[in-house]
């Protein structure tokens, strides 16, 4: 999967923040393969925003599903 051109990317703690967890927690679930991201030549990761956008649909749709 290649990055759009222009696409912001995050880092672990605006992640973090969007999801209300800790920036550790993040770098743990883009070790498991929970969400994509990109090292920058630093070796720093870095999310896609529009993938993080997705998944925080995803879980808050799931979370206000169906009683």
């Amino acid at each position: 999967m290649t990055a759009h051109v222009g696409e912001r990317l995050l880092t672990p703690g605006e992640v973090a923040a969007l999801f209300r967890v800790d920036p550790k927690t993040v770098t743990r679930w883009a070790t498991a393969g929970r969400i994509g991201s990109i090292r920058t030549p630093g070796g720093h990761r870095r999310f896609r925003e529009s993938e993080v956008k997705t998944l925080l649909a995803e879980l808050t749709t799931e979370a206000n599903g169906p009683a």
